[in-house]
């Protein structure tokens, strides 16, 4: 898959992010991992985003990484595209963006480089030397430290024809329309915010139809159901689904930071596809807060 190919896959549809499944003592489950993309890839999401945020990428081992992406692939193949994450330090991100090309993915999310700040010729030479590294596209994040201006992403374009994609995880407006309108049609846009359903019509009034969801790992047919609605513009669906579950999520979801993650893995655990427990730092959710979550999908997943 071209880096054109890659940015049309990113331009349509709906993107979902699987758990990475890990066993009791928390190492990697490949058998279990290979299951849960089997039964994710005929829901119809667009591509699928192999050890990204949502599968814990920033608690996995240089040594694990290869196995899950090439587990990703091999399961996918024919079926749906594969992207994997990549980030960290730049060595680290290139490390991880050759193994996923190795691996045959068909391009990468280059995830923040974490901890330190950078200035704008910083992030640029870590963007540019992991887009020189490899052939396949390359989508970058914008969140946390890693937070890009349109003069900056305008310049690294011009140099790497490669870079196809910008998703954010930001939520700034203003910046996200100076983005769009500064790039244009050179970028595919991603709205990448945690529980992505929240602020998909806003994001697509700004040029950003398509977005993430992280629920789509535990209930599929809804989040398809919500995203067509949003395609539609069906915004009575989308105000029901958003009283209904989202919002009621989202109140679970606030109550720990790094349950973003966490009642992602709960939820898959509640219709049948334990992925097991989070890696430290995370923590799993508490016994009645996936009571909580349980009534949710009940409501919802029919």
């Amino acid at each position: 898959m071209s880096p054109q190919d890659v940015k049309n896959v990113m331009s349509s549809g709906l993107l979902s992010f699987p758990i990475t499944d890990f066993d009791a003592q928390g190492n990697f489950n490949a058998k279990g991992y290979a299951e849960r993309l089997e039964w994710l890839a005929p829901f119809g999401a667009s591509a699928l985003f192999a050890a990204g945020g949502t599968g814990e990428f920033f608690s996995l081992t240089a040594e694990e990484y290869p196995a899950i992406i090439k587990t990703a692939v091999d399961t996918c193949k024919g079926k749906v595209p594969i992207i994997a994450g990549a980030g960290g330090p730049t060595r680290f991100a290139i490390q991880c963006a050759q193994a996923a090309e190795a691996a045959g993915a068909h391009g990468i999310l280059l995830m923040p480089h974490y901890m330190t700040e950078a200035s704008q010729e910083g992030l640029a030479a870590h963007v540019e030397a992991v887009c020189k590294s490899v052939k396949f596209g390359v989508i970058i994040y914008n969140r946390g430290v890693s937070r890009f201006t349109p003069e900056t992403v305008a310049k690294l374009c011009e140099r790497n024809p490669n870079l196809v994609g910008f998703k954010d995880g930001v939520g700034d407006i203003e910046a996200m329309s100076a983005m769009y309108l500064t790039m244009g049609d050179r970028l595919a846009y991603l709205g990448g915010l945690p529980t992505a359903e929240v602020y998909a019509a806003a994001y697509k009034a700004l040029g950003t139809p398509v977005y993430s969801s992280a629920v789509f790992n535990f209930i599929p047919k809804t989040a398809i159901r919500f995203y067509e609605a949003v395609r539609t513009d069906d915004h009575a669906t989308q105000h029901q689904l958003l009283k209904d579950f989202f919002m009621p999520y989202l109140k679970i979801r606030n109550r720990s930071a790094g349950y973003a993650v966490s009642i992602i893995k709960a939820g898959a655990k509640l219709v049948g596809h334990d992925a097991g427990p989070v890696r430290a730092p995370l923590a799993d959710l508490k016994p009645e807060e996936i009571d909580m979550l349980a009534a949710l999908i009940k409501k919802v997943e029919a």
